[in-house]
């Protein structure tokens, strides 16, 4: 998933929903691209925080959203929609059901589903 992630970096859409069991290797996915995209940070899941923010070597920001304990987002919609509106953040949202209907409809959709311990089967959508 690592590998994965940093050469997704490539060309990174502006919008991506993780989409997996606990486990399956959402963040791990994130420390990839993160590192693709050349920041130097330790990447960590957010879901206790809710949101982390990472600073890009080309000035942009890496915004990373986990809603796993939220079922109701609450404030956490405005900061998102202030997000999504930037063309100067990547948006990367972890267990989006809550705030579908604040995704654009083009937004980049990756399943990753676990297989075994060492496979992941993923989809992008």
């Amino acid at each position: 998933m690592l590998e994965f992630g940093e050469n997704f970096a490539k060309n990174c859409p502006h919008v991506i929903e993780l989409v997996g069991d606990v486990g399956a290797g959402k963040t791990t996915f994130t420390r990839g691209l993160a590192e693709g995209l050349g920041i130097t940070s330790e990447i960590t899941s957010p879901s206790f925080t809710i949101s982390k923010s990472y600073a890009l070597p080309d000035g942009k920001t890496l915004i990373h959203y986990d809603f796993y304990r939220l079922s109701d987002p609450g404030l956490m919609v405005d900061d998102l929609a202030e997000n999504l509106a930037d063309d100067s953040k990547i948006v990367i949202i972890e267990w989006g059901e809550s705030v579908a209907n604040l995704l654009p409809e083009n937004h980049t959709i990756i399943n990753i589903q676990y297989t075994d311990d060492n496979f992941r089967e993923v989809t992008i959508k």
